[in-house]
């Protein structure tokens, strides 16, 4: 945890020096404007750590706030890294249409013969010229001026500025290129267009987010399923992430949600909490009441193990779900046998009731003619799962990537985003959750529960 802090601070420090070169010092001129912005993004940037931090200690009155603005700063980050490109071209195309406006320089010599004359040098040329020659040279305006006029090589100035002034009403050309009043205006249309998109995907992202999870329904072919249990249903939940931001109400609409379903197995994949058993077991009390035919049953995630992992396995046994801790139960239904196993998560390490997954007491030395369906909280378990010619198994962890784009980054780290996918033979669904971590916003990923119907074929 602590590595994670440190890195999670190292980047944050980074992004909000992005964040103040494209939203200050880029669309403000030096003076306390830009002072006053710099030390309002300074405090922000100290808002996320501190509630990161303060939240593990169990002081939430921050964490609004903090993962508010963490959701407005990395859609911030988002957007202005996507108008780089835009606004690069624009000024380019700026650059080069004052370069083509600007007045030519003081024009060279033209002589009688032709364009591109050279400069003539009027000295040497009087003083090469014999004196009856001073008329003509005189009639070509090669003579030396009057007396009373300044030598060629010096400009005439009057008492108020130069000889040749610009023409009036001409304006001084700024330098090539150069045009500060556009560029800036360029910037603060930016940051203006990034600043009130990223504040409404915000805003839709948390109503999203805080709104009931949606019900999928979903029917997945087992081969090995005995024809007398097809239709066998699975309410599938993940994620739940019980916390400073969710508590009891959140898990009585997701218990209510789960028994209208009446679903012969509950299966809850991991990441049900974010705090001790102290803090949220009143919050879980509510796991207590779930209905099914034949069981419900836990895997943890690695929150689990964030959070005390041994108090944890001891509560949700007590409330009633079954933890299969590499362990794997009989499911005896309609006159069939299907093995329901389930993992510890990839992440967990110790001993006793935090060791970490072990693919072979859960799965060894079982019927090989029987189906079985997995349970382990991340979809890269299906790697190890596969070896072990698991027909289904169901995960979480992913949130479908809970905020767009970030699916994409979650999706070079687990091999199943969202939804129904195939891993070495062994497929794998993958449920959103029904809650968040972090940044109370789902954008391009509600929140979900699934009703997982095996299908014999």
């Amino acid at each position: 945890m602590a590595t994670f802090l440190g890195f999670a601070v190292l980047v944050t420090a980074l992004i909000h020096l992005y964040l103040w070169k494209r939203l200050i010092r880029d669309t403000t001129r030096p003076g306390r404007w830009r002072r006053v912005g710099g030390i309002a993004l300074l405090l922000l940037a100290l808002l996320v750590p501190a509630t990161m931090i303060t939240t593990r200690g169990g002081v939430h009155w921050l964490a609004w706030p903090g993962y508010l603005w963490l959701a407005l700063m990395f859609y911030l980050l988002v957007l202005l890294l996507a108008l780089e490109v835009p606004l690069a071209v624009a000024k380019l195309a700026l650059r080069r249409r004052m370069r083509v406006g600007l007045p030519a320089s003081e024009p060279a010599l033209v002589g009688a013969g032709g364009p591109a004359a050279a400069p003539l040098d009027i000295a040497a040329v009087q003083a090469e010229m014999p004196s009856a020659g001073l008329a003509r040279a005189s009639s070509v305006g090669l003579a030396e001026p009057p007396a009373d006029q300044p030598p060629a090589d010096q400009p005439a100035e009057s008492a108020t500025g130069p000889a040749n002034p610009p023409p009036a009403g001409t304006a001084t050309a700024p330098a090539p290129g150069h045009d500060p009043s556009r560029r800036l205006l360029l910037t603060r249309g930016a940051a203006i267009f990034a600043g009130l998109t990223a504040a409404g995907l915000t805003g839709y992202g948390v109503r999203t987010a805080m709104g009931p999870p949606r019900l999928d329904r979903v029917q997945i072919p087992l081969a090995k399923l005995p024809r007398s249990m097809d239709g066998l249903r699975i309410a599938t939940v993940s994620d739940i992430h019980l916390g400073p931001l969710r508590g009891r109400s959140h898990t009585e609409r997701i218990v209510a949600m789960i028994n209208r379903l009446d679903a012969d197995l509950v299966a809850v994949v991991g990441d049900l909490v974010d705090g001790s058993v102290a803090e949220l077991g009143a919050a879980a009390e509510p796991l207590r009441d779930l209905r099914s035919r034949y069981g419900s049953f836990f895997v943890t995630g690695n929150h689990e193990y964030y959070s005390g992992v041994e108090e944890w396995v001891q509560e949700v046994d007590r409330l009633g779900l079954r933890v299969l801790q590499n362990a794997r139960q009989e499911i005896r239904a309609r006159g069939g046998v299907l093995d329901l196993a389930g993992v510890n998560d990839v992440t967990a390490a110790g001993t006793g009731l935090a060791a970490p997954a072990d693919y072979a007491a859960a799965l060894g030395d079982r019927d090989p003619s029987r189906p079985v369906v997995l349970l382990a909280h991340q979809p890269v378990a299906a790697y190890e799962a596969a070896k072990y010619g698991v027909d289904l198994q169901l995960s979480g962890h992913t949130h479908g990537g809970q905020m767009v784009p970030f699916n994409l980054l979650v999706g070079l780290q687990q091999p199943v985003v969202s939804g129904l996918g195939e891993v070495d033979g062994t497929k794998v669904y993958v449920t959103n959750g029904a809650g968040f971590w972090g940044p109370p916003v789902r954008v391009g990923a509600p929140p979900q529960a699934t009703l997982v119907e095996l299908r014999a074929q």
